[in-house]
Parts: structure tokens; C-alpha cells; sequence
């Protein structure tokens, strides 16, 4: 149920969006001719100044006045141009995670507090933040170690963060059920989904605990890989509030002037920037969904280092195979088996004709292979394929889609460090064997092997399966014998639940119509 205060909420971010043009500046494609007319009545109250900027300008001004919540926000759906658009959603990539320091006394507090320790207890030294985001702010400190002082990084979460984020949440989820029930074509996007998915991920970025559980499992998985590292953890002094991990001294990858003038092979870290992405994700089924150049340095040793695994994403076998097959089938330009593994894997309603949309996978595939090598993007592929099968009634996978960002962030990297980079010919060597050991013979005794393991657990479980299954169906005869009942208590919670929603609607309705009211008469 929402309150009022959500209402509030909106209505603050829609007269911010208006204001500063980012409404008048939307593309016309694709919207509701009512929310087109609403649009246009609504441009002439944008500021003279915002008229004459870029619309990625206008978006990042509009969510600079709105706080740091929305700057997570508006980061997340960057990486979902299924549900903002392609154009909105590469304007919001652009947004600068660059805020304001909060005190160094609050922060000292918040280490203090997480650790239950003094912080000269913790550090010998703790110097002021070097960098600032929506969500944490970074100091240098050093550290005390049997091999003597060694420094690190300390990342400390914003005061009252988690509270404001709840609060702009709440808001978030009244536009995503109003955006279900008035705007029927959205209801496949599954926007509510969609937020709480935001809300998820963002909860668990916020819990510095958990980014250094994803940093440890990384870790683990690429303790063998050529070429690439992610920073080690300090455990003792890392808590839900802050996390401490080994200072990187490396050149970002931004900076190809500098990885050139410091004698790396550029050709070859793009190369290694791919192969280890595409393992994270095969292989591993775990990816750091956040690799752009600002959070990938190179250290003097030519590794390459990722930092800031606040947003992460995970792929099932059954998606892996997916992603598999398909770049497979196009590779070998087998539409048909692409199509088919679109309907085996439930991502295409059965109702739909294969052959129908094998046509359609075709018509992505057949451009492609007209086309020198080092054109052609494993991202720009994944992005056609999804719109095609929008008309096929695809729901909208997150996982695949935060993969495809992803994959598109990535490749964007390698082609600044070689602007003639062969995406297909660096990743072959990742991805076909992959497609050896799980989709050739070694497939089938994997698969023999897990269906073994998953019917010893069901006889495992049978004898609480059975037991369930006769309670269910003992109760089941009592209720169609005595119908459902209520308790009095329940009745009376339910009514008055019911009042209360009735009540808040009715106050909501009023506030708005005032605010509208308010809003008109200071423009005016």
C-alpha cells in the first residue's frame, strides 16, 4: 500500500524532469498518444537554460537535484534499455557517480560503529576520501601487517542511505503498478518485477559485506586465469558498513595514453579483457556487471585489476547453454537451432511458429556475415536479437539483459584499446571450449550425473513429499465439504484494512490535486 508521501515523491521528481527538459526532450517513439499530449503541454515549463543542452546533459542535471538514490536508479536502468529504451538507457550509462564527501567525522563514526572497534585500533593512518559515489566514499589508510605497513582502501557506506533509497523506493513501485494498469503494453516488461529487482540488488550493494563476499568468490574462480585479479579482501576490518581491500596502484583503463607510455600491449589486454569476461560468465556462471574503464585498472605487473563489485550478476546453466547456442548457431549460421533453443529454453510461448522465427533470427544473422570481423559486436548482436523477439511475445529476461549491457560496456573497452578489435576471433578460444565440454559428449555425462544426484534427493525427500500430500488432500475434502471460513479477527483485519486503503487513497487524490495546484501557481 502506498502512502501519501509516495505520491509527494513523484510528483517532486516529475516537476524536476519537466523543469529541467528532460520530458520535452523524450523521443515520441513508442508513446501513448496521451502521454505524447502530456508531453508537449508540459515542455513549454522547462528552464530556458536546460532547452539548450544534449538530453544526456538534461538526465544527469535532473538527477544531480534528485540525490544520490536516484543515481543508483537511474545506473541500474541504464543497464535495461528493454525498459527505458535504447537511447534513455545509453544517456543514463553517462551518468557520473560522482558526489559530494560527506564528513570525515561520519564517516570515522560509521567505521567505528560497523567495526566495534576505535578506529586508531583498526588503521595507523586514515586519510580523507579520495572519491565519492551514491552509495559509499573511499579513503586511503594503512595498515599494520607481520610484513610491516601496508596500505589499503577503505570504503564507507553514506549515512542514512539505506533510508532514503527505502523511501524513493516506495515511489518507485506506486509508478511501476500505475505504469501496469494503465499502460497494458508494459505489463510484458514486467515493470514491477523490474523494481524489485532494483531493490534487491541494490540492497545487497548497499551491505559492504556482501561486495566483499562477491571480491572472495571471484577471486577464487580466477585464482588460475591469465591476466586477471580482482583486489583481496581485509576481513578483520570489514563490516556491513565498511570494507577495507588491498590498495590498487595501477593505471585505469580510461587512460590509453598512459597504459601505451607505460609500455602494455594494448592489443593484448583487450584480448585478455574479453577472454576473461566470457569465462566469468560460462564458466562461472558470476560476472562483475559493472566493467566500465573507470572501475578496471592495470597494474604494473600488466594485470588487469577490477574493482567496485557492487553490482554482479549470475547466469544458471540452462542460461549459459542459452548464450552458448546461440552465438554458436550464429556463428554457423544454424537459424533454426537458434530459434529452437529459444523455444526449449521457455523464453518463446510454444504457441509461436518456429520456422516463423528462425526467419526473423535470420534476418539479424544474414547482415551480419557480410561484415568484416572486427565489426561485428557480440553486444549489438544480443541487443537485435532481443528486439526481435519482443515480437515474439519474449518475456523480459534481466539476466540476460544485464549480461547483453554488460557485454556491450565490455566490448566498447576492448575497441578503445584497439579500435580494430576481432571480437569473434579473441573470444573463440573461451567460448568454443565451452561449447566442446558442454554441448558435445562430455554434455551427456554431465547431464546423466546431475539427474542422478537430483533423483537421489527426491528419494530422499519422497517420504515428506508423501506426508505433505496427504495433509494437503485431507484438507482440501474439509473444505469442500465445510467450505472456507474466516476467523472473526481475520474478518476484522481485513475491514479494516480495506477502510484504511480507502481512506489514503482519498487523502492521496486531495494532496496531489493540491501540489498540482501549488506547482501551477509558481510556474505561473
Amino acid at each position: 500500500m502506498s502512502t501519501p508521501a509516495a505520491y509527494f515523491r513523484i510528483l517532486r521528481v516529475g516537476y524536476v524532469l519537466v523543469r529541467e527538459g528532460v520530458i520535452a526532450s523524450l523521443p515520441d517513439e513508442d508513446i501513448p498518444p496521451p502521454v505524447r499530449m502530456a508531453k508537449r503541454l508540459l515542455a513549454p515549463f522547462a528552464r530556458r537554460a536546460a532547452n539548450s543542452t544534449e538530453r544526456s546533459d538534461r538526465v544527469a542535471r535532473a538527477v544531480e537535484r534528485l540525490g544520490p538514490s536516484y543515481v543508483k536508479i537511474g545506473q541500474f536502468l541504464a543497464t535495461r534499455p528493454d525498459v527505458v529504451g535504447v537511447e534513455l538507457a545509453n544517456d543514463l550509462a553517462k551518468l557520473q557517480d560522482r558526489m559530494a564527501f560527506f564528513p570525515e567525522g561520519a564517516a570515522r563514526a560509521s567505521v567505528e560503529g560497523s567495526l566495534g572497534r576505535r578506529l586508531e585500533e583498526l588503521y595507523t593512518r586514515f586519510d580523507p576520501p579520495i572519491a565519492a559515489a551514491s552509495i559509499a566514499q573511499v579513503h586511503p589508510a594503512e595498515v599494520i601487517t607481520p610484513e610491516g605497513p601496508r596500505k589499503v582502501a577503505v570504503k564507507v557506506a553514506r549515512p542514512g542511505v539505506r533510508q532514503r533509497f527505502a523511501r524513493d523506493l516506495e515511489a518507485m513501485y506506486l509508478v511501476s503498478r500505475l505504469q501496469e494498469r494503465f499502460i497494458p503494453s508494459s505489463r510484458r516488461l514486467r515493470p514491477t518485477e523490474v523494481t524489485r529487482t532494483l531493490e534487491q540488488t541494490t540492497r545487497i550493494e548497499m551491505d559492504l559485506r556482501l561486495e566483499a563476499a562477491a571480491l572472495s568468490e571471484i577471486a577464487e574462480n580466477t585464482a588460475a586465469d591469465p591476466g586477471f585479479r580482482v583486489p583481496k579482501v581485509d576481513w578483520e576490518r570489514t563490516g556491513r558498513d565498511v570494507l577495507t581491500m588491498e590498495w590498487i596502484d595501477g593505471i585505469k583503463m580510461s587512460n590509453v595514453v598512459a597504459l601505451a607510455e607505460a609500455g602494455h600491449d594494448l592489443h593484448a589486454l583487450a584480448d585478455t579483457l574479453i577472454q576473461s569476461f566470457l569465462r566469468h560468465t560460462l564458466r562461472d556462471g558470476f560476472f562483475h556487471a559493472d566493467m566500465h574503464p573507470g572501475n578496471l585498472f592495470v597494474d604494473p605487473a600488466g594485470m588487469i585489476v577490477a574493482v567496485d563489485m557492487g553490482i554482479v550478476g549470475r547466469l544458471g546453466k540452462k542460461e549459459r547453454r542459452f548464450l552458448a547456442e546461440i552465438l554458436y548457431g550464429f556463428i554457423t549460421r544454424d537459424y533454426r537451432r537458434v530459434a529452437e533453443v529459444h523455444f526449449e529454453a521457455g523464453y518463446v510461448p510454444s504457441h509461436h511458429d518456429v520456422a516463423s522465427f528462425a526467419q526473423a533470427i535470420r534476418a539479424i544473422g544474414e547482415p551480419i556475415h557480410g561484415q568484416p570481423a572486427e565489426t561485428i559486436s557480440m553486444g549489438k548482436l544480443l541487443t537485435l536479437l532481443f528486439e526481435v523477439t519482443e515480437l515474439f511475445d519474449m518475456e523480459t529476461r534481466p539476466e540476460l539483459v544485464m549480461l547483453q549491457k554488460t557485454m556491450v560496456v565490455v566490448e566498447g573497452v576492448a575497441r578503445m584499446l584497439n579500435p580494430r578489435f576481432n571480437m569473434w576471433k579473441a573470444a573463440e578460444p573461451v567460448v568454443g571450449d565451452w561449447i566442446r565440454d558442454n554441448l558435445g559428449p562430455k554434455r551427456i555425462v554431465t547431464d546423466l550425473r546431475d539427474g542422478a544426484r537430483a533423483l537421489m534427493k527426491l528419494a530422499e525427500a519422497a517420504p515428506d513429499i508423501v506426508a505433505k500430500t496427504e495433509k494437503f488432500h485431507s484438507e482440501l475434502l474439509h473444505m469442500s465439504e465445510h467450505g472456507v471460513r474466516f476467523d472473526r479477527r481475520t474478518a476484522e483485519d481485513i475491514g479494516r484494512a480495506e477502510a484504511r486503503h480507502s481512506r489514503s487513497g482519498r487523502i492521496a487524490l486531495w494532496i496531489i490535486a493540491a501540489t498540482l495546484l501549488a506547482v501551477t501557481v509558481h510556474i505561473w
